[in-house]
């Protein structure tokens, strides 16, 4: 119902449902902008179910509404009347105005500040099935918002609920209802997010070509999250370059590569050699090696000249490199140094992500 016209569809054609409350919670609805996470009717029922039946297995919603005892194996009428009316908390629950914004501010406050930085609906119906069960717990709002935001980013890092989640979902919703919030996220961490994740397995699954992977949109999250600059500007951040739907650019250039032979996709586009950056900077850039237009780069600051976005000193060069990750032994590198610098951003990149992780509080 986010289009005016369906509203209005809705209002002037089915009046026995306008007149109604259920109607009432969910009219704000047609005023909502935000398009981070935008739930369809799927995406309403298993959260609700989730949330309200500690239940993963959107089949089992199915017999609980007709009504089957899962003991017993039998179909009883008073099963099928609660299932229905829990359903309907769950649902409400969902839509209430005041629950959704305040799930969305935390989404945000993660560092997503764009639907193309998260592409798995599964995290964000986890993470609000979640926020609602430990709403419905009475646990501390501070609390709350640590564990949801926290939670939303190790399974994106994990890729806890990729492919097939349901079991999961059932198993992780069970666990939240059990046990302290804190002391179960801690336990996660402690099991998923030791020093060999950070410093081996995250390496490794930086090592890819895909645009979109969850590694770069994390990495783009953390630099958000941190107020970092696009790569050698000094006034514009990478929250306004990705708001403004600036472009990714080659940190090695694609033509420069190519005709040196590096003509893979599958490496001049690893997206380890990528970074946000000015469009007029990576045109004035053009595909000169790393090492010549830095060393232009290096001048400038030694001449407080401007000429590449205005950074004009050492120090600020400096801190704009350790903001994106580049590592200082690009001053010396060429083609044949690529993979080379390849494997140092991305370790770069993972101590970041961890520095950034820890920060979420």
């Amino acid at each position: 119902m986010q289009k005016p016209e369906d509203y209005d569809a809705i209002l002037h054609n089915d009046i026995d449902f306008s007149s109604t409350e259920d109607f009432t919670a969910i009219k704000w609805v047609v005023t909502e902008n935000e398009d981070i996470y935008v739930p369809d009717y799927t995406d309403v029922l298993r959260v609700a179910f989730t949330f309200k039946f500690l239940r993963g297995k959107i089949a089992d919603l199915v017999s609980l509404l007709s009504g089957r005892d899962f003991n017993s194996r039998e179909y009883q009428e008073a099963i099928a009347a609660d299932s229905f009316a829990k359903l309907k908390e769950g649902v409400l629950a969902f839509v209430n105005k005041t629950n959704f914004q305040r799930y969305l501010m935390i989404v945000k406050s993660t560092g997503i500040i764009s639907p193309s930085m998260i592409r798995s609906q599964n995290v964000l119906n986890f993470g609000y099935a979640l926020y609602l069960l430990l709403r419905e717990r009475r646990i501390e709002n501070a609390v709350i918002e640590k564990v949801v935001r926290r939670w939303i980013v190790l399974t994106i890092l994990t890729g806890r609920y990729s492919g097939s989640p349901e079991s999961t979902f059932d198993y992780d919703i069970k666990r939240f209802q059990m046990n302290d919030p804190m002391d179960l996220l801690q336990h996660t961490e402690e099991g998923e997010l030791s020093e060999a994740f950070w410093n081996n397995i995250l390496v490794t699954k930086l090592d890819t070509a895909v645009a979109s992977s969850p590694m770069f949109n994390v990495f783009l999250m953390a630099q958000v999250k941190m107020g970092d600059f696009g790569f050698l500007s000094e006034q514009i951040d990478v929250k306004t370059l990705i708001e403004q739907r600036g472009d990714i650019h080659h940190i090695f250039p694609k033509k420069y590569l190519q005709k040196f032979g590096i003509k893979e996709r599958s490496l001049y586009n690893q997206i380890a050699n990528y970074v946000y950056t000015q469009s007029e900077i990576n045109i004035k850039i053009k595909d000169q090696a790393p090492r010549d237009y830095m060393a232009l780069v290096k001048e400038q600051c030694l001449a407080n000249d401007t000429g590449y976005g205005g950074i004009n000193s050492i120090e600020k060069l400096n801190k704009n490199m350790k903001e994106n990750c580049i590592p200082p032994e690009i001053f010396d590198m060429g083609y044949t140094k690529f993979e080379d610098f390849l494997d140092k951003r991305r370790y770069l990149m993972a101590q970041k992500i961890k520095q950034y992780y820890q920060l979420l509080k």
